[in-house]
């Protein structure tokens, strides 16, 4: 049986360091090592005091979610179940101390609210996260964390889910000391000291922050107005407030079977199997076919980015975020002066804001140097070309970084739909070429496509995955196709929606459905955010992919031609003030009617259900055929670029489990009828049809490997 936890005793104080690599979790067998451990030093005379710590890099870090993942798809009773640990460990007659560093979030944080006291790094971040999983904390965490930070705290922090850190938490009181030097050292001492006096007050039996049904009731109000706002749709936020509602009203013991009730009837939802599932995908991504998982990647320590518009600026920014210095090149000193105003006037906004310090902003902008000549681009372990979406304009670019480039560094094009291996083509090194294609704004979103090329290596493969995380994004490895996975799949997505308005439908009816489906934005707001220009040069560039007779959307050509353009011209699907707030425009109506009837096409009237029905199964049935081809290595690959990059809802999991939640012969059918009512562009994915006809899912297709 592993040993999970290492018992030393040190003038006095039992220290128990958990060792189950990599981040502690609270699997089986963990708990009751715990138990032992504790239980040896309570019967040592010689023990005064009791300290619990991490071993390696973190104190707990959590749950087991696999644990999570059976109680979810299995039954809800097999969670695991602290209640009788945690309160044996609160009734220790000796002073147990929780040293906490790197992360104590969820049952993790929950262990540690069970000891007397608690001191944590500067560093350390604990939290409430459940939320992101689609359940409540399920070791009585709503109810000890109101009485040592508050009601108010406790709802923000199991409402948003969202850590704090060391410094923050004790002035919540949810820590008892921050240790600047060693912890072990420090929080034995800590416990020594705390042996001499009276123990604090069990968690549990604390009342003084509980507050009032007068004072709470505007909190929990409050609370839900917020879970409303930045959990849209989601339950497990409210039945969080229910929870923490209880720990204010009932005795502490029913408060705990209140709480589990609640986790229960969460952990059992759809809800928490897409959120798990989500956490899950996220991870299996980032599992390569054709690259060992021994391979050491070298890492990439300074990277150029060829051109200061706004992705290169981005990118720039996501770099030197990271503690990567950047140098920028472009053809005109104009242009990078103005890529350089752009970053400090984004910078100057995270100041006002209160996300970085003025210091902070100096070190990312000491952390950038620019030049016209390619001969910078010499040093760079990783060259991103982000000029205009034009092929010509590429080519050029890379027969020129070819050039300059040092052996063995990495060439990336953060292309968004163009051929990697015909880019690649006009170096000497295509195997150290791959796309890298950023989202909008590349600083801010987490989602970056990793596009293999024919002749990609995979050691530069794993050196930019590697370097995609070291950025704090999700790098998801897809393969060359025109719009590789996420926009591929966004074009038919893109395109129903065009035809729908031509239908009958209007901008706003579709945004409106698509939003309260639980999209994060409508696709015409999406469409004019990202700016109708830059969509009709991509159309431009792949309508050779076009089959002949296949039906085309009529308007968007006609806005980009009268200037609409999208947010940034006040006007494209949408008119905009400002502040770019949209508001429909009866003239874009008119404008829509009228195509509509030169082109002599039918109007209805549709129900939001249609309208959803008809975007998202257009969404799923292309998912399935680039799955079939290849292009994406599994069905969950494509949620998490969904969920990522796409702004589709995170509780249902993305389109592919979406799609096998709703069940694939309903939606087979459902496209089966598509396509004979509206033709060859609803034709059945072989992979969806071969599926449904066996009853499988894209869920067990990826088990299977």
């Amino acid at each position: 049986m592993p040993n999970f936890v290492a018992y030393t005793a040190v003038d006095g104080v039992a220290l128990l360091t958990v060792n189950n690599p990599p981040v502690n979790a609270l699997s089986p067998g963990v708990p009751e090592a715990l138990q032992a451990g504790i239980a040896r030093a309570v019967a040592d005379d010689g023990i005064a005091a009791i300290v619990i710590i991490g071993g390696g890099r973190t104190f707990i870090a959590g749950a087991d979610i696999s644990n999570l993942e059976e109680a979810a798809w299995e039954d809800p009773s097999k969670a695991i179940d602290l209640h009788q640990l945690l309160m044996w460990i609160e009734d220790v007659a000796k002073p147990v101390v929780m040293a906490i560093h790197g992360t104590a979030l969820g049952g993790g944080l929950e262990l540690a609210m069970a000891g007397r006291y608690r001191v944590a790094v500067p560093d350390a971040v604990v939290g409430q996260p459940e939320v992101n999983l689609g359940i409540i904390p399920g070791a009585e965490g709503t109810q000890r964390l109101p009485r040592l930070v508050g009601v108010e705290k406790a709802l923000e922090m199991c409402v948003t889910g969202k850590p704090i850190k060391a410094p923050e938490a004790l002035a919540a009181g949810l820590i008892d000391e921050v240790i600047t030097g060693d912890l072990a050292p420090g929080a034995m001492a800590f416990a020594r000291k705390a042996a001499q006096g009276p123990l604090a007050a069990k968690t549990r039996d604390r009342s003084e922050r509980l507050g009032t049904a007068e004072s709470n009731t505007p909190l929990f109000d409050a609370a839900r107005a917020l879970a409303a706002k930045v959990r849209r749709h989601q339950t497990a936020p409210l039945n969080a407030v229910a929870a923490i509602e209880a720990a204010t009203t009932l005795p502490y013991e029913e408060g705990c079977r209140r709480e589990r009730e609640l986790f229960v009837a969460s952990v059992s939802t759809e809800q928490a199997k897409a959120l798990i599932h989500a956490f899950f995908a996220e991870r299996a991504a980032t599992k390569l076919k054709g690259v060992p998982p021994d391979l050491k990647p070298q890492p990439i320590e300074r990277v150029a980015v060829i051109g200061a518009g706004t992705m290169g600026g981005g990118i720039t920014m996501a770099c030197v975020n990271a503690g990567v210095p950047v140098t920028i090149t472009d053809a005109t000193q104009e242009a990078l002066d103005r890529g350089l105003a752009t970053i400090r006037r984004n910078y100057d906004s995270s100041v006002k804001r209160g996300r970085l310090t003025a210091d902070a902003v100096t070190k990312r902008l000491d952390a950038i140097t620019t030049s016209l000549d390619d001969a910078a681009l010499a040093d760079a372990d990783l060259v991103i070309e982000a000029v205009f979406e034009n092929m010509a304009l590429k080519k050029q670019v890379f027969a020129r970084v070819d050039a300059v480039a040092k052996p063995g560094a990495v060439l990336a094009t953060n292309t968004s739909t163009l051929d990697i291996d015909a880019i690649a083509a006009q170096t000497q090194r295509p195997e150290s070429v791959v796309g890298l294609h950023f989202f909008s704004p590349a600083n801010v979103m987490r989602l970056v496509e990793v596009v293999r090329g024919a002749k990609t290596s995979a050691d530069v493969l794993a050196r930019v995955m590697a370097f995609g995380k070291k950025l704090g994004k999700v790098p998801v490895t897809v393969g060359n196709c025109p719009g590789f996975v996420g926009n591929r799949m966004m074009f038919p997505y893109m395109y129903e929606a065009q035809f729908l308005v031509e239908e009958g439908a209007t901008p706003e009816q579709v945004d409106r459905a698509l939003t309260s489906f639980g999209m994060a934005m409508g696709i015409f707001a999406v469409d004019d955010m990202a700016g109708l220009d830059v969509a009709y040069r991509v159309r431009q560039e792949l309508q050779h992919f076009t089959k002949p007779g296949e039906r085309k959307p009529l308007v968007a050509d006609k806005l980009n031609e009268m200037g609409r353009v999208g947010q940034k011209a006040g006007k494209g699907w949408y008119l905009y003030d400002d502040q770019r707030k949209p508001t429909p425009d009866p003239e874009v109506v008119a404008l829509i009617r009228s195509t509509a009837r030169e082109a002599g096409i039918p109007q209805r009237t549709f129900s939001d259900d249609e309208i959803v029905e008809r975007c998202v199964y257009a969404l799923i049935n292309e998912g399935a055929r680039i799955l079939e081809e290849g292009f994406a290595e599994r069905a969950s690959d494509i949620d998490v670029i969904y969920l990522n990059g796409y702004g589709f809802p995170a509780w249902r999991g993305g389109p592919m489990f979406y799609a096998d939640r709703t069940g694939l012969g309903r939606i087979h059918g459902r496209i089966v009828a598509l396509h004979r009512e509206l033709g060859e562009r609803w034709a059945p994915a072989p992979l969806l049809t071969a599926l449904a006809e066996s009853g499988g899912t894209f869920r067990d297709r990826d088990r299977r490997g």
